[in-house]
């Protein structure tokens, strides 16, 4: 067994939510593909994917990356591609990982079992009619000292503190409109609200009050907070 690198690393473990009510389980799954392969295209620059996502059985999929940041990026870009007529929930998980087996890919270790208790606590809180709209979740591997540092000597952040972001995020996303969702991509693409009013046919005064009454200025700002996490 090998490490995937000298020091623990953040692992993603998502999965479609109700996938097995999709009408074309097909066209579902080429989605799914299409959206991980962008989000792996558009985080590549970035520097902190380590394997990109990818799935991995059914309608799971995977990913690793080098900073808490790329994957708390990477899960809300997953969940904008795929709504509103899909939706997915991520567990990120920090720990060391070790790979069983590189073809097919198998992992293991505290950051992978981290990652599946994270995805496993969102689903169950999502039963939760008050938290309902919650998508993701993030567990630092019992046992991580201060000293297991991430790239850089990057510690882990305080679990809390990011919940309580993520909580806040996904719930913002998910009372979101097609409408919202089609703008809150382009602002994170870096698009003006002027062109946006473009695309979309409406006016520039529209958007801005879209942004402002969604909270989609809130959303932007966060994620790039969000982002910048070691």
């Amino acid at each position: 067994m090998t490490e995937v690198q000298g020091s623990p690393s953040w692992v993603v473990i998502g999965d479609l939510v109700a996938s097995r009510r999709s009408t074309d389980r097909i066209r579902t799954h080429e989605r799914l593909v299409r959206v991980l392969t962008e989000v792996g295209e558009e985080l590549a620059a970035t520097g902190g994917v380590l394997v990109p996502l990818q799935v991995t059985a059914g309608d799971e999929f995977q990913g690793t990356f080098s900073s808490l940041g790329a994957a708390l990026s990477a899960t809300l870009r997953v969940r904008l591609g795929l709504l509103p007529d899909a939706d997915a929930r991520c567990g990120v998980g920090f720990g060391r990982v070790v790979v069983l087996q590189e073809q097919p890919r198998v992992e293991d270790g505290p950051g992978w079992w981290a990652a599946r208790a994270a995805i496993e606590r969102v689903e169950a809180d999502a039963d939760r009619s008050a938290l309902q709209g919650l998508r993701t979740r993030y567990v630092v591997a019992p046992g991580t000292e201060p000293a297991d540092a991430g790239p850089e000597g990057v510690v882990a952040s305080d679990p809390a503190a990011v919940n309580a972001a993520l909580i806040t995020r996904d719930h913002l996303v998910s009372r979101l409109s097609p409408r919202s969702l089609s703008v809150l991509r382009g602002l994170l693409a870096g698009r003006t609200q002027k062109d946006l009013a473009g695309d979309l046919g409406i006016t520039p005064s529209a958007v801005s009050q879209r942004v402002r009454s969604d909270g989609l200025a809130v959303l932007v700002a966060a994620d790039e907070l969000l982002g910048g996490l070691g």
